[in-house]
C-alpha cells in the first residue's frame, strides 16, 4: 500500500484521537524495524491506549482492505511485527497495566502491553512468578510472548507460553471481540481458541487481555557450570541428565565458538581445554536444592567433565547467567550482521545436529556461533555475514536450506520459540505437508477473511515458496 486512504487517517484520529495517531515519517521510522535489522516503514502507527482503540482500528482499516500489524516491544527475531505489506502498525505498548493479581487463584489478569520482567518483578513481591523467560524478558511484551509463543532456558521444567494463559479477550479483523478460556485450570467446553491464538502471530486475533497462569517463585536456585573437551560428550551429558531421573531446571549449551567469543570478551573464565559447555540450574526448596545439585554432580562425574563447578553464591551466578546473555549482543559488536534461527532436534540429535552446522560452516566458509537450550534441543545457529560484502550475503541462502533440511531429517523443526513471521515463511511447506497448510490457511480465512490481520506471514506463497527440498 503505498499511501493509506485520507478518509482512514481522518477516521482513525477521529476514534482514537491525534494523540494516538502517528503518521510523520520520522515518527513511523522507529516503527519500521525489528531485531532482524530488517527495515518495513509502516503507513501510520495507532498507539492503543485501550481496547476501543483496537476495535476502531480494526474496523476502519478491514472495511477498505488496509493490513493492520499488532505490535508489542518489537523485540522479535522473524520479522512478526513488521509492516511487509506497508498499512498500520498497531502498537499495544500504552495497554500496559496489570489488571489484577490473585494469590487465591494464582492467576494474573495483564494487558499485552505489560513488559514481562516489570510483571515479574510484580510477582516476585508476592512469592510467584511466570515461568515463560525470554532473553528479551527486560524489553519484551507479554503480548508479543503469546504472539510468538515464547520460551527460554524454564522450558525444560515449566513448558512455553502456551502452557501458562489460561484465557484471553482479543478482537477480531472485522472488530469483534472473543473471550476464550477463563479464570480455571480446567474446562473442555468447545474447542481450545486459547492455545490456538497463542502462537499464531497476530495473524488471527489481536489480544487486549491475558489471563496468565502463575507458579509459585522457587526458594533457591543452584547454578552449576560443566565444561566439556567435546560437543559430542556435552551432548551426551544432555541426554542422560534428560533421560535418567529429574532432569535440572534449565540446561544451556554453548558451542566452541561461543566460549571463544565469551573469552574475547573477558567475561567469564573457562579452562583452555573446554570446547563446550553445559550452564545447569536447579530450583526449589531451600533444604532441596543443594540435594538436587549433589544429584546432578553424581550424575555427569561419570561423563568426566574438564571441569565442573558451582557458582558459591547467587551473585557469582548471575555473572555466569550475564554471560550467557551477553552472547547476543557480543555477537552484534563482532559481525555487522546475523541470522539468528531457533531450530529444534530431539534431544538425542544434538550432536548430530551440531556437527552438521560444522560441515555448513565449513563447506561456505560461513562463520557460525552456536548456543542455546540444550534440554529441549532447541539451538539458536547464529549465521555472521556482512552486508556488505554480496559474496557473504549470498551464502545465507545456501546455508539456511542446508539447515533447515539437516533439521528436518534429524526429526526437528524449523522453530522453537521465534516463530515464523517473514524470514522462514518460505520453509514452511518443507515441514508441513499441503493438507495441514491448507486446513490452516482456511482458519486463518474462517478468522480473517479479509486477510486484514499481519498480511504476508507465516504461510509460504504457493509456488516456489511451497516446494519441499529435493
Amino acid at each position: 500500500m503505498a499511501n493509506p486512504p485520507v478518509n482512514l487517517l481522518a477516521q482513525l484520529a477521529q476514534s482514537v484521537g491525534t494523540e494516538n495517531l502517528l503518521t510523520d515519517p520520522t515518527e513511523l521510522e522507529a516503527y519500521a524495524w525489528d531485531n532482524t535489522g530488517i527495515r518495513a516503514r509502516p503507513d501510520a502507527v495507532v498507539l492503543a491506549a485501550c481496547q476501543d482503540h483496537v476495535i476502531a482500528t480494526l474496523k476502519a482499516c478491514s472495511r477498505v482492505g488496509v493490513p493492520v500489524i499488532a505490535r508489542g516491544a518489537g523485540t522479535g527475531n522473524v520479522g512478526g511485527a513488521l509492516a511487509a505489506h506497508g498499512g498500520v502498525i498497531l502498537s499495544t505498548q500504552r495497554m500496559n497495566r496489570i489488571m489484577e493479581i490473585s494469590l487465591d487463584d494464582r492467576l494474573a489478569v495483564v494487558e499485552p502491553g505489560v513488559v514481562n520482567g516489570d510483571l515479574q518483578h510484580a510477582l516476585a513481591e508476592k512469592g510467584l512468578f511466570w515461568p515463560p523467560d525470554p532473553s528479551s524478558s527486560q524489553s519484551c511484551s507479554i503480548g508479543g510472548n503469546i504472539a510468538m509463543c515464547a520460551a527460554g532456558p524454564n522450558a525444560i521444567r515449566y513448558g512455553v507460553t502456551r502452557d501458562w494463559v489460561l484465557g484471553l479477550t482479543a478482537v477480531l479483523a472485522d472488530g469483534s471481540v472473543i473471550r476464550t478460556g477463563g479464570r480455571v485450570t480446567k474446562g473442555v467446553v468447545g474447542y481450545d481458541l486459547t492455545r490456538l491464538l497463542v502462537g499464531s502471530e497476530g495473524s488471527l486475533a489481536v489480544v487486549t487481555q491475558a489471563v496468565l497462569k502463575l507458579a509459585p517463585k522457587p526458594q533457591a536456585r543452584r547454578l552449576l557450570s560443566a565444561a566439556f573437551a567435546s560437543v559430542a560428550e556435552a551432548a551426551q551429558a544432555t541426554s542422560m541428565l534428560m533421560s535418567q531421573g529429574t532432569p535440572p531446571s534449565a540446561i544451556e549449551f554453548l558451542d566452541p565458538s561461543a566460549l571463544d567469543l565469551l573469552r574475547r570478551e573477558e567475561v567469564v573464565e573457562l579452562p583452555d581445554a573446554a570446547r563446550a559447555l553445559l550452564l545447569l540450574e536447579v530450583s526449589g526448596d531451600h533444604d532441596d536444592v543443594e540435594r538436587q545439585a549433589d544429584a546432578v554432580v553424581a550424575r555427569l562425574e561419570p561423563v568426566q567433565p574438564v571441569e565442573l563447578a558451582r557458582a558459591n553464591n547467587n551473585s557469582e551466578a548471575k555473572r555466569i547467567w550475564a554471560a550467557r546473555n551477553a552472547l547476543s549482543p557480543a555477537l552484534k559488536r563482532l559481525s555487522p550482521k546475523r541470522v539468528n534461527e531457533d531450530v529444534v532436534v530431539p534431544v538425542s540429535r544434538l550432536a548430530a545436529l551440531i556437527d552438521g552446522c560444522e560441515v555448513i560452516s565449513a563447506e561456505l566458509d560461513l562463520p557460525m556461533v552456536n548456543f542455546g537450550h540444550a534440554g529441549n534441543g532447541n539451538i539458536h545457529v547464529n549465521f555472521l555475514v556482512d552486508p556488505s560484502d554480496d559474496t557473504s550475503m549470498e551464502k545465507i541462502k545456501p546455508a539456511l536450506d542446508q539447515l533447515f533440511r539437516l533439521v528436518l531429517d534429524l526429526g526437528g523443526t524449523l522453530s522453537g520459540e521465534h516463530g515464523v513471521g517473514t524470514q522462514k515463511r518460505p520453509y514452511v511447506g518443507w515441514e508441513l505437508d499441503e493438507t495441514t497448510l491448507d486446513l490452516q490457511r482456511r482458519l486463518k480465512l474462517l478468522f480473517d477473511p479479509t486477510n486484514t490481520l499481519n498480511p504476508g506471514k507465516i504461510f509460504p506463497e504457493q509456488g516456489a515458496d511451497f516446494l519441499r527440498p529435493g
